[in-house]
């Protein structure tokens, strides 16, 4: 069921039912409607248990794949392949018609105006956004953010549907959610049941996550998938050797192809985080640092989005990459230009002068209130 927003005496953001608001167009058709095109319930099943959940997701794969699901012949998948053509048309289209399939596109609010404005909106769906940086650089502050913001309605540039975090570093706070959620004014128990979160140890494990996200997206309104630290983790674990380059490459492919029929069959955003490694070759040149993934992920990713620090708590980000926007930068800052002053009594409390109500500010650790002085800004 679709979720949406609306403001309660509180000034607290809270869930409302698919029934409170006006229906929406649907994006996919389901893969039920295969039966009413003459193919069995059974085969039906079978493509369910393979993780292919709707019409458009089903056009996607190809007859070879299709044939290797068990049960399913080579007569059955020409005939599952036909009734799909039937109900959805991935035939030529005109330009016009493109245009007007783009309309769909929604784009989510980073919370910086700044950042929205050198992407255009925001952080559009049907489209792999990447974010590459060193460490520090603001990336997983970013994703953090757009969890939350992904919540909020369309027309507060929101995505007004739920998100999915894969995480593969364990870097996901959820006690970080709740400063940023009181920011934008939400319920933060409200947008925390909103995520649904997996830590992903290996290769296998993340690409049959992406496969069990098809069947949650069928039945529930996802706008966000953030994976975080996307093309090393599990990857370098099992492909550590110079001569499996090939097949870590490889492996990189499917699950960027997998996430690329998640974002444009479903509509949602894909924001994944990256690293960046030394250029060997790059010695003479000023920055000899380079995105992880080579050119699998290079073209793969709808937009790039190089993101490093800039002066004092300054994080800077740059379009790296993309079809439709100018190469660019945008700084972001912190929301009070001030200096804090702490004062530290006896129970390792602090007490901070210069900030007010709007920044979330509570009485914690002086180690945490350091860390929301630093972080607590729309973006990064």
């Amino acid at each position: 069921m679709i979720a949406s927003l609306k403001a309660e005496d509180q000034s607290q953001l809270q869930l409302v039912e698919r029934e409170d608001i006006d229906d929406e167009e649907d994006l996919f058709e389901a893969i039920d409607k295969l039966t009413s095109q003459g193919i069995n319930a059974g085969d039906v099943k079978k493509l369910q248990d393979a993780g292919i959940y709707t019409c458009n997701g089903l056009m996607m794969h190809t007859k070879k794949h299709l044939t290797g699901i068990k049960g399913l012949s080579e007569a059955k998948v020409e005939k599952i392949c036909e009734a799909a053509e039937k109900i959805v048309n991935f035939g030529y289209i005109t330009g016009s018609d493109a245009l007007l399939r783009r309309k769909s596109v929604i784009k989510i609010t980073t919370g910086s105006q700044a950042l929205d404005e050198l992407l255009g909106g925001g952080i559009e769906t049907n489209a792999i956004t990447e974010a590459f940086g060193e460490f520090r650089s603001g990336k997983t502050q970013l994703a953090h953010t757009l969890c939350v913001s992904t919540q909020l309605p369309t027309n507060m540039r929101g995505g007004n549907g739920k998100v999915a975090y894969i995480d593969t570093e364990g870097t996901f706070r959820p006690d970080r959610i709740v400063p940023i959620a009181e920011r934008f004014g939400m319920d933060p128990g409200a947008v925390l049941d909103n995520i649904i979160y997996a830590r992903a140890y290996t290769y296998e494990h993340q690409y049959n996550l992406l496969l069990g996200l098809a069947a949650k997206m069928s039945e529930e309104p996802f706008r966000l998938v953030v994976n975080c630290r996307f093309s090393d983790c599990p990857l370098s674990s099992r492909f550590h050797r110079k001569g499996e380059l090939a097949d870590r490459q490889q492996k990189l492919g499917q699950m960027l192809s997998r996430l690329t029929k998640i974002a444009e069959e479903f509509n949602v955003a894909v924001y994944m985080t990256n690293q960046v490694i030394a250029d060997p070759g790059g010695m003479f040149i000023s920055d000899p640092k380079k995105p992880a993934g080579g050119h699998v992920l290079a073209h793969a990713a709808t937009i790039r989005l190089m993101f490093r620090k800039g002066k004092g708590e300054q994080r800077v980000c740059k379009v790296f990459d993309a079809p439709n926007l100018p190469e660019a930068e945008a700084i972001s800052l912190p929301y009070y230009v001030i200096t804090l002053q702490y004062r530290h009594n006896t129970r390792g409390h602090c007490r901070c002068k210069g900030l007010t109500q709007r920044s979330g500010h509570s009485p914690i650790g002086n180690m945490e209130a350091a860390k929301l002085r630093m972080f607590h800004y729309p973006v990064i």
